[in-house]
């Protein structure tokens, strides 16, 4: 059995400077969502178990952190910081969607992100129009609108399963909508909004990393360096790990949440100098989201039952987020959910 640093070390280096946590692999290799995943034995091993009992650590310290005067004090750091972002966060947001849709336009034949392709020629012309439309506060509805209707359309092209992989679209859209008519239904900021559908995306992506690793194989063989020494396998159980906790952050307490957020808004810019134009284009949207939830001032006060109760709901999400994807995938391509027998712990 190996040590506890061989598997802490990989997860620290993943953190200091590789793309490969957050490229989104279809956009660069090929892929079968209908393919057989990994089983779930292969998935929930002892390397597996170590490293999501390091996360889970991880997690609870800054839980433990936040309500003691440095937690505040870091708060308050952030707060001074970001003070430009949170300011501008809506028109930050209008422009590098801007940005994004007509990028889309320009390269034409193409569906909200890069492996959607489409031969309509009128989507991309809608989608110049919906960058048009974040120009005046009053208009950005229609481009919410037309967000979630450009979502629908390429779930009825390529399935309700690969459209799991991008509800932030449906997250942007809701903001979008929100903002320009000012409300917040239930009490839910525009913000938290997206900020759920940030979360979502990210974990339902992380468990991708652990049920299709070989789709990541000729990057990594292409660019060995990413894995910094690590086996492809612990590489991508890390990467796979990482990803699932910093996006269960986002749903978390202020400070978590909010360092989450610059974690992952990090780890995605290093992925551009990495991949280059596409995936600077592809993931512009999440990252100005991200960079918004970072400023994002709303606290609450934290209590020890948010310590207390972190496994629980980290270990309820990590399962319910397996069983989804596993499930819906036997569901919608009668894919075997358990390969041989279980291993022995």
């Amino acid at each position: 059995m190996r040590t506890l640093a061989s598997f802490a070390a990989p997860p620290l280096l993943l953190l200091a400077g590789t793309g490969s946590a957050s490229a989104h692999v279809k956009w660069f290799c090929t892929y079968d969502v209908a393919g057989q995943p990994r089983g779930l034995e292969q998935v929930l091993c002892t390397d597996f178990e170590w490293l999501t009992g390091l996360a889970l650590v991880c997690l609870m310290v800054g839980c433990l952190a936040e309500g003691t005067p440095l937690g505040t004090a870091l708060l308050n750091a952030l707060d001074r910081v970001t003070s430009r972002i949170r300011t501008d966060t809506e028109l930050l947001v209008r422009c590098t969607l801007g940005f994004f849709l007509v990028s889309l336009w320009g390269l034409g034949g193409i569906i909200l992100t890069p492996e959607l392709k489409t031969d309509a020629s009128w989507i991309s012309w809608l989608q110049l129009a919906m960058a048009t439309c974040l120009i005046w506060r009053r208009t950005m509805p229609l481009t919410g609108l037309g967000i979630a209707f450009l979502y629908g359309f390429a779930t009825a092209q390529y399935g309700f399963f690969h459209l799991a992989d991008y509800p932030v679209f449906l997250g942007v859209a809701a903001y979008l909508v929100l903002s320009g008519l000012g409300i917040s239904p239930l009490g839910l900021r525009p913000l938290d909004l997206v900020r759920y559908a940030a979360a979502v995306t990210l974990m339902w992506a992380s468990v991708e990393k652990w049920a299709y690793p070989e789709w990541t194989a000729p990057l990594l063989a292409a660019k060995p360096q990413m894995t910094m020494g690590a086996s492809p396998e612990l590489f991508m159980q890390s990467a796979g790990v990482i990803e699932f906790t910093l996006a269960f952050s986002l749903i978390w307490t202020p400070l978590v949440r909010r360092v989450a957020a610059l974690i992952l808004t990090g780890i995605f810019i290093s992925a551009v100098f990495e991949f280059g134009k596409v995936d600077a284009i592809g993931h512009s949207g999440i990252i100005v989201v991200l960079l918004g939830i970072a400023a994002d001032d709303a606290r609450r006060a934290v209590r020890i039952r948010d310590v207390v109760a972190a496994p629980a709901w980290f270990g309820g999400a990590l399962a319910a987020f397996l069983a989804l994807y596993y499930l819906g995938h036997e569901v919608l391509f009668g894919t075997a959910i358990i390969q041989g027998s279980w291993p022995v712990i």
